[in-house]
């Protein structure tokens, strides 16, 4: 049984990666590495905190999927962050909880969201990075 919840964790974590490969913007797993590589390289980025087994997270992804489609996303880099797997990479990050969204233009943190679930505001956010 156990070795079932592993394997269904597994499949409903790479479930969340899969549908973002057909977005205009370049969807990468978060690692400190590759947040200083797209800052550095003076990218637009969004940081999603997400956590499998959370709702929130859940309704945040198809939203994301559908406006990083958008071309004027085009150059955004979205960085997916396990809340679970990545807690010390994202203390650096200030991250207290997941259905956390942070944007950054290179270095520069620029506004972050916890928890809306509500395109508009999702999609205002990520228009900073433009």
């Amino acid at each position: 049984m156990t070795r079932v919840r592993t394997l269904l964790a597994g499949l409903a974590a790479l479930l969340l990666l899969v549908p973002a490969a057909a977005s205009a913007a370049e969807w990468k797993a978060y690692s400190p590495e590759a947040l200083t590589e797209a800052q550095s390289a003076g990218k637009p980025i969004l940081v999603d905190v997400f956590a499998g087994w959370c709702p929130t997270c859940r309704a945040q992804n198809p939203i994301l999927v559908e406006l990083t489609k958008e071309p004027k996303y085009k150059d955004l880099v979205v960085l997916k962050a396990d809340f679970d797997k990545d807690k010390d990479a994202l203390k650096a990050l200030r991250v207290q909880s997941q259905s956390t969204l942070i944007v950054f233009k290179g270095s520069e943190e620029l506004d972050r969201s916890v928890g809306s679930t509500d395109p508009v505001a999702i999609e205002g956010l990520l228009d900073l990075t433009l």
